[in-house]
C-alpha cells in the first residue's frame, strides 16, 4: 500500500506516491488554489493530469497541503474533489504552511517560512502551527514572494526607473507592451502567477546594483514586517521553503545574519521533508 502526498502552491502541484519511506512516482500538474479553481475544475484537473499517472498504485492516504487551505471552505473544496476521483481513499487536506513546517521542523519547534510565488510565515511547537503572521495576499502583503518581487520589476519597467541597459534587457527578454502588462495584471486570470515569472529576470541579472535593492528589499520587506513579529525568532532555526528563498538564498543567509537570527534550512521544495515526516 502506498500513500499520495500533495504539495501545491498558487503556480505547480508536486504529487508524490510514496511507499515504505521512498518516493516510487512524482507528477507535477499546475497549482491548485481554490481562490482561482473551483471544485469542478479541480477535479478536472486530477482526473486528466494525474490519476492516469499513477492509478497502477494502490493508494490507501492522500496528504494534500495547498495554498489557499487555511480557510475550511476552501479545505473542503479541496477534500471533495479528490474524494469525488479518490472515493475509496482518506483524505487530508491541510494548509501549504503546515506542510513546510513539518517539512523543515519535522517534529521539532521552529520558525518555518515560505518564500515563493507567495509568502508566509509561522511558529511551529513541534506538533502545529501556533502563531501566523497574516498572511494578505498578493494585493496587500505577500513581501518577499516572487509576487511582490515581480511586481517591482514591472513598476521599475513602466516607471522608467530601470537603466537603458535593464530597460533593454527586459524589452528584449519580455517582448510586453506597457497595455499587454497591465491588461494581464488587470483582465487575465492568475495575474500572481504571472507577476512571479519576472523574478527571473532578477535572477538572470545578479549584480546589477537596481537588480540587488529590489531583491534585498523585497525580501527585508518579508523580515521586518513578519519575523520581527514572532519572539521565537531570536530563540528557534528560522527555516525557510520555496523557490524564491532557494534562489536568493545568499540574501536570505545576509538577512539572517544581520536581524541576528539563527538559520535553519533553505529548502527549494518541502516534498523531501514531507516523506520524511509522514514516513516517520
Amino acid at each position: 500500500m502506498a500513500i499520495l502526498i500533495a504539495d501545491s502552491g498558487a503556480t505547480k502541484c508536486e504529487w508524490c506516491v510514496v511507499e515504505k519511506g521512498k518516493i516510487k512516482k512524482t507528477v507535477f500538474t499546475l497549482g491548485i488554489s481554490p481562490y482561482f479553481l473551483n471544485g469542478t475544475q479541480v477535479e478536472d484537473l486530477v482526473r486528466r493530469d494525474l490519476h492516469p499517472e499513477i492509478s497502477r498504485y494502490s493508494i490507501e492516504a492522500i496528504f494534500y497541503y495547498g495554498t489557499g487551505c487555511k480557510n475550511p471552505e476552501n479545505r473542503r473544496t479541496i477534500k471533495n474533489a479528490l474524494k469525488r476521483v479518490f472515493p475509496s481513499v482518506e483524505v487530508d487536506v491541510n494548509h501549504d504552511l503546515l506542510g513546510a513546517a513539518r517539512a523543515v521542523c519535522l517534529q521539532d519547534k521552529g520558525i518555518a517560512c515560505i518564500l515563493g510565488t507567495g509568502s508566509n510565515s509561522c511558529f511551529y511547537n513541534g506538533k502545529k502551527i501556533v502563531k501566523n503572521s497574516p498572511g494578505l495576499g498578493y494585493v496587500l502583503g505577500d513581501e518577499g514572494s516572487g509576487a511582490y518581487l515581480g511586481k517591482k520589476v514591472v513598476q521599475y519597467y513602466l516607471y522608467k526607473t530601470f537603466d537603458e541597459e535593464l530597460q533593454y534587457r527586459f524589452d528584449e527578454k519580455f517582448k510586453l507592451t506597457d497595455v499587454e502588462i497591465l491588461d494581464k495584471v488587470y483582465k487575465h486570470p492568475l495575474p500572481n502567477r504571472f507577476l512571479a515569472g519576472f523574478t527571473l529576470f532578477l535572477a538572470e541579472n545578479r549584480g546589477h546594483f537596481m537588480v540587488e535593492n529590489i531583491i534585498e528589499d523585497g525580501l527585508n520587506d518579508f523580515f521586518f514586517n513578519h519575523l520581527c513579529k514572532y519572539n521565537e525568532s531570536w530563540k528557534l532555526p528560522v527555516h525557510f521553503v520555496g523557490g524564491v528563498a532557494f534562489g536568493f538564498r545568499d540574501v536570505v543567509m545576509d538577512l539572517t545574519a544581520s536581524y541576528e537570527f539563527e538559520l535553519g534550512k533553505i529548502l527549494q521544495h518541502p516534498m523531501e521533508g514531507l516523506v520524511a515526516y509522514h514516513s516517520s
